[in-house]
């Protein structure tokens, strides 16, 4: 968490909140905010949750110091998996390519049965 100090003191001038201020709407102590700004401390999962929502930014983005990246990706192309936590391409519609380079051994299937019926079905 060696971003974190930076990146919470970022976005609380950001939002024109002293550490008081901050310290108020979040039910605990000044001196807790100062230490967590010098990386004395770290807050509970549960402070984390609030300070991103205070502070309109992701967790990601104040824990690890990445910027938000959602701007770069279309919804309508790709899903996010909590699972794995990646996004994923939507398959929607395809074209022949898309087709053949997921279905390619289909070629081998229907060329059999194909096969199978001009000899005959012996």
């Amino acid at each position: 968490m060696a971003k974190f100090p930076e990146q919470l003191k970022k976005y609380r001038n950001k939002k024109n909140l002293s550490q008081k201020d901050l310290a108020g709407k979040l039910f605990i102590s000044r001196q807790a905010i100062s230490k967590w700004e010098s990386g004395e401390t770290t807050p509970d999962l549960n402070n984390l949750i609030k300070l991103s929502e205070l502070l309109d930014v992701s967790l990601d983005t104040l824990v690890l110091g990445s910027e938000e990246q959602n701007s770069r990706i279309d919804n309508k192309q790709f899903s996010f998996d909590p699972n794995s936590g990646n996004y994923k391409r939507k398959y929607g519609q395809m074209n022949v390519w898309d087709f053949l380079a997921r279905f390619w051994w289909l070629i081998f299937a229907i060329g059999g049965f194909i096969a199978w019926i001009i000899r005959g079905g012996n």
